[in-house]
């Protein structure tokens, strides 16, 4: 087993950052939140000379889930997560794009939804599961405990939190996902995050305005 690695791939008018995860021997990885922009997340696939065995979902908004089902088609490969609180989410990405002026969206169907605790794994790195809803009601958390590193979706940001105005969304319970699962990690977890540059969890706790 070599060491995890991540290349990040913005994609859709939200720049969101579709994630691969991979292990810098084996070549062997997972997509997390193919939003869109498939091609272009095919297209490093091949120029890394990556395997690609899952696509990872954090949640079920448009920009996180809309390439999903095209990237499965295309890779042969299951879709994993988000929790099944958002299957209706995910059951309205279409909808979604026509909202948001966004073609070529399909609904998403994950071959396994996962739940508080589970572990999902590739290529000898595991990631343990934490259901965090409050910008999303089925949002999920993957967290490497051997690499302290967190892949947080839209739960957490830089300086900022995951918005809560949206279907579903509840400050309180994005705030207690935060302060009660994630922080409690460790100061020295790094993460990734939807949008924008990742951080560390103590840096947040410190100084983010939301959790202060």
């Amino acid at each position: 087993m070599g060491e995890l690695k991540a290349g990040i791939i913005p994609v859709t008018p939200f720049q969101q950052n579709c994630t691969i995860l991979f292990d810098d021997e084996s070549k062997k990885g997972v997509v997390v939140d193919p939003g869109g922009d498939v091609e272009r997340i095919l297209a490093a696939i091949r120029d890394n000379g990556l395997a690609i065995e899952a696509i990872w979902i954090t949640h079920g908004h448009i920009d996180h889930a809309g390439g999903a089902e095209d990237l499965k088609e295309a890779l042969g490969v299951e879709i994993i997560g988000p929790h099944r609180d958002d299957a209706p989410l995910l059951s309205q990405l279409e909808r979604q794009g026509e909202v948001y002026g966004i073609a070529g969206v399909r609904n998403c169907a994950p071959d396994r939804f996962l739940d508080e605790g589970e572990t999902v794994s590739f290529a000898g790195h595991d990631f343990e599961v934490f259901h965090c809803p409050g910008h999303a009601p089925g949002h999920v958390v993957y967290y490497n405990r051997a690499a302290k590193f967190a892949h947080v979706g839209d739960v957490l940001f830089h300086g900022s939190v995951g918005r809560t105005d949206l279907p579903g969304g509840n400050h309180e319970a994005l705030i207690r996902s935060i302060k009660e699962k994630l922080l409690p990690l460790g100061d020295e977890i790094g993460f990734i995050c939807g949008h924008g540059p990742g951080g560390r969890f103590g840096d947040e706790r410190r100084s983010n305005p939301f959790l202060v």
